[in-house]
Parts: structure tokens; sequence; C-alpha cells
């Protein structure tokens, strides 16, 4: 990138509204999202956000693809991993050390040899052992549950982890009575926040699943590596309300669907699979029964 690109680009980011809209499209990742989602979320007009789409667009930050009637918008991680190269090639040159982390964000985004973003594609091996995150709001309960039951489902194929936006601190008891009764692992579980694997030194995730809607409709962090991510909502059990009998039913409820989606996903041959066909197999599985009836547009 040159000073007359940088110029363009930092132009365009020198507006809160499309520094908001840009940020949101590294969140969602590069399966995008459509101008009406954007609009929603950050509720601004449509139009509005449509005029400023065009501006990061004409600076080269994002792209579009049209998919059936609607636009969608990604971000272009190529660009924007050359201005942070830009910003930083000097410093790099006298200090290294300072620019470490700022190196690492960027490498992320720089292209391969075959000119796809190393965000974009997964090295994959048959022998490979996958990170996946399980995100929801409280982790307290079904994000809780997903990683108990992939570590087992998984047969050492994956590392699972768990972490929520607005932690509740403690796991849900019903959570680990479910947990008991099927089988699978019920200590060393907490409740903590999805800040914790977006610090240095965290591990990188090759997936990312979020269980609730209220998880997948909000801003998270900006993760490392741009892991595959999928929503496979399901009703809260801590939500309902009864007797033990009708808790219990609720987290059983929630185990078993949780349980088919992990299963189909530990039998998928990642390896074999381009990007694009593991990302519709992962938006499949989150489709299956017990699915939420609002499926978000990002992530």
């Amino acid at each position: 990138m040159d000073e007359r690109q940088a110029l363009v680009a930092f132009g365009a980011l020198s507006q809160e509204t499309r520094l908001q809209v840009i940020r949101m499209l590294v969140v969602t990742g590069p399966s995008g999202i459509s101008a009406g989602a954007i609009a929603e979320k950050m509720d601004v007009s449509p139009s509005n956000v449509s005029f400023h789409l065009k501006e990061l667009e004409r600076a080269g930050l994002i792209a579009q693809q049209r998919e059936s009637r609607s636009i969608i918008y990604s971000a272009n991680y190529e660009a924007l991993g050359s201005l942070v190269r830009f910003l930083m090639e000097d410093c790099c040159a006298g200090h290294p050390e300072i620019c470490a982390p700022a190196a690492e964000v960027a490498a992320c985004c720089a292209p391969t040899v075959e000119g796809s973003h190393r965000g974009g594609e997964m090295p994959m091996s048959d022998d490979r052992v996958y990170s996946v995150l399980f995100l929801c709001t409280g982790n307290s309960a079904r994000s809780i549950m997903a990683q108990a039951i992939l570590e087992a489902e998984g047969k050492g194929r994956f590392r699972a982890f768990s972490a929520g936006s607005q932690p509740k601190g403690e796991v849900n008891p019903w959570a680990l009575r479910t947990l008991e009764a099927l089988g699978y692992r019920t200590t060393g579980f907490s409740s903590k926040s999805w800040d914790v694997f977006a610090e240095p030194g965290a591990p990188q995730m090759d997936f990312i699943f979020t269980v609730c809607d209220a998880a997948a409709g909000e801003a998270c962090p900006v993760w490392i590596g741009h892991p595959a991510t999928a929503h496979w909502g399901i009703e809260d059990p801590a939500a309902v309300e009864g007797s033990d009998v009708e808790k219990g039913r609720a987290f059983a409820l929630a185990a078993k669907y949780l349980k088919n989606r992990i299963s189909v996903f530990a039998a998928l041959p990642i390896a074999s699979l381009d990007k694009l066909a593991l990302e519709t197999k992962l938006h499949e599985i989150g489709r299956l029964e017990g699915a939420t009836s609002r499926p978000p547009e990002a992530r």
C-alpha cells in the first residue's frame, strides 16, 4: 500500500459510522452481512448505511457480492492488513519487538502465495486437533454443556472451550446434573468472559459457534486467525420455570439438540472440505431440530 492509498483508507475510516461498520464486518468474518442487517444492528437508516458502505468500498476496504436478491458486504482483510503493515513498516525495521502484536494481526490478513487470505483458508490435516469455542451470553448452561459433549464425542480430534459475553460467574447446577446423567465430565468448568480468548497468548480457535441468539447478535472480539463461525442457537433451558421435572426435561432436551449438532460436526471430513463447503455444512448443522426461530445474519 502506498501513501496515496493509505490516505484514502484513513479518510474513509475517519468517520464514526464507517469505523463502526468496518469493525462489524471484521467481526462478522468472510461470510459477510447484508446492508439491511448492518442498519438494524447499528440502529441507523438503511440509506445512511448504504452511503457509508459505498465510501468504504471506494477506499477498497470492503467487498460485495450478490447472494440471491441480497448484496452481501464483507471486510477486505488483505487491504486492512496492508494498512496495518503500512503504519508499522518503519517501526518493525528498527524495533520489531515493539510491533510484534500488530505484526501478528497483519499476518492474519496477509495474502498467501495463491492470493487467498491466511484467515480465509484453514490448513487442514487428518491428524490435526482443532480448537472449538462455544459462546453464549452467560456461559453457564448451553455453552458449558456443548464444551463437555464435544470433548467426549470428538474422540481426541477437538479441544473444546466455552465463554460468554456477560458471564454469570458460575455454572448452572442443572447443566452439571444433566452432564453427569449423560456420563460427561462435570468438573473443571467455569463461567468466564469471551475476552479471555481474545488476549495475547490465548488458544487460537479454528471454529466458533454461538448457541444463543443474544450472543450471536453482539459485537464480539476480533478473533485472531478468522476462525470458521456458525450459529447453533437453541432455546435457553435455564429460562424454564416450574417443577424440577420440567427444568430437568428442558436441560435434557437442550443437551440432546447440542449432542445431535456436535455429532454431525465431529463426523465431518474437515480435511477434505474446501472453505465454502465447510461453511455451508456448519450453517446446515445450525438448522437441525431444535433451532431457534431467529438465526442471525452475522457471525
